[in-house]
């Protein structure tokens, strides 16, 4: 088989220019859906604009939407990050509160307040605690 060096690394460089075009197209489409700025019928319009013209569509959606794209992906990022800060922190709160002594002391003090349990049972349940 004869295929020069050179011929493989232009076919080399054009499937990585391939594969780097559908990136930068899954992108834009992320970032488009992803805006709640932009209309319905925005979406509608750049969705057309990029299938029909995809490179022209692309690069004009970069020039003209891309200073957002940065700050769109960096709020995410924070809401995602605190989003999940704050799920590791009621999980932890959950599971010491409810293991601890004084956490289930606060639950049987108010199930008694609320009425579901008996003055007997909430003395009984909360020597079996203090004694555990």
């Amino acid at each position: 088989m004869n295929y020069p060096l050179l011929n493989v690394f232009f076919t080399t460089m054009w499937v990585f220019l391939w594969v780097m075009w559908f990136f930068l197209l899954f992108r834009v489409f992320a970032d488009l859906f992803r805006d709640d700025s932009v209309s319905g019928w925005g979406k509608a319009g750049w969705c057309v604009f990029v299938l029909v013209l995809p490179f022209l569509g692309v690069f004009v959606y970069l020039i003209a939407r891309g200073k957002g794209m940065g700050r769109r992906d960096i709020k995410q990022s924070q809401e995602a990050e605190a989003s999940f800060r704050a799920y590791v922190q009621e999980a932890a709160a959950g599971t010491s509160a409810t293991s601890s002594p004084a956490g289930e002391l606060t639950k049987l003090a108010e199930l008694r307040q609320h009425g579901d349990i008996t003055e007997e049972e909430y003395q009984r349940a909360k020597d079996h605690v203090l004694a555990a």
